[in-house]
């Protein structure tokens, strides 16, 4: 299956905020609870609000950068 190349920058946003959801919700999880028993099944509950929080802040933190970015620190220097 091939997907339309206009989807590539949502579709890199989605995997991108999954999987840094899924290792950093895991870890926070591990350094709170310990491992134990009762991880696996706290994570599960975690990932999803965590991945909620983080597709969206994916998608429109770089966009808000680069536009701070391009206005307040960058330059072009006069020849």
């Amino acid at each position: 299956m091939r997907i339309n190349k206009k989807y590539e920058a949502i579709l890199f946003t989605f995997f991108m905020a999954l999987g840094m959801s899924c290792i950093i919700s895991f870890f926070m999880m591990l350094i709170n609870f310990g491992f134990n028993a009762e991880l696996l099944g706290k994570w599960l509950k975690a990932w999803p609000a965590a991945f909620m929080f983080a597709f969206p802040c994916a998608y429109m933190f770089p966009k808000l950068i680069r536009k701070y970015i391009m206005r307040k620190i960058t330059f072009i220097e006069s020849k």
